[in-house]
């Protein structure tokens, strides 16, 4: 991830295309939503998109076709609700396809699932379990950085096993092929990226505490600091 621009056989590219497509659309009207409902979330929202297109934009060779890297979609997931990242992970990949060619746009679509829609909802999931089973929200916030960065490589491993299943083994040897060798990079980089956003959220229970009680991050008591 990303997967470069071409490398997927078109009948994969458009299918993976079809398959994120209603996520972004959907994402666009939570955005929209969100903006309307609390307009001073703006500055924040930015900020979580710019956050995700800055780590993304971090490339580490790991296989032919692609590469490793942060995600830091797992940030904006917990602020916002995974909805809100389909469409800012789609305009980052976006943007990182035409400015640096980083990913491409025949394979838009396949990125976009594995780093805007499944990222994300695994990160969501993974901090409201780690919540409900009485995690502090440092620990819920490492967990889904970590674990929504993990995620966008699974589903990425599984796209190009799709797409290039192994001669022997098939599809289930591709994956755990494209998997094994992701998993030398991007470990130690999901654990790095789920570090990162800790500090992150840290800072931001200092400078806008309100938002993020306004968000549902933190509880209405004033001066609450970040649970470890």
């Amino acid at each position: 991830m990303h997967i470069a621009e071409g490398y997927l056989p078109p009948l994969h590219a458009v299918a993976w295309t079809v398959a994120a497509a209603p996520f972004v659309v959907h994402g666009a009207r939570a955005v929209v939503r969100q903006l309307r409902t609390d307009p001073e979330s703006k500055l924040l929202l930015g900020a979580a998109g710019a956050f995700s297109f800055v780590l993304s934009a971090l490339k580490i060779p790991s296989v032919t076709g692609s590469c490793s890297h942060p995600t830091g979609t797992g940030l904006g997931a917990v602020l916002f609700r995974p909805p809100v990242m389909a469409l800012l992970g789609t305009i980052v990949l976006f943007f990182q396809a035409t400015l640096l060619a980083h990913g491409g746009l025949t394979t838009l679509g396949a990125n976009a699932f594995s780093m805007a829609v499944a990222g994300p909802w695994v990160a969501y999931g993974v901090y409201r379990l780690a919540r409900r089973l009485g995690g502090g929200l440092a620990l819920g916030v490492f967990l889904a950085a970590a674990l929504g960065d993990l995620a966008t490589y699974c589903v990425t491993s599984v796209q190009l096993a799709l797409a290039f299943p192994d001669a022997a083994s098939g599809v289930l040897g591709a994956v755990v092929k494209f998997g094994s060798i992701f998993a030398i990079t991007q470990i130690p980089l999901a654990i790095s990226e789920g570090l990162l956003t800790v500090l992150i959220v840290r800072l931001l229970t200092r400078v806008s505490p309100a938002e993020l009680t306004r968000l549902g991050l933190l509880r209405p008591a004033p001066g609450k600091e970040i649970a470890a």
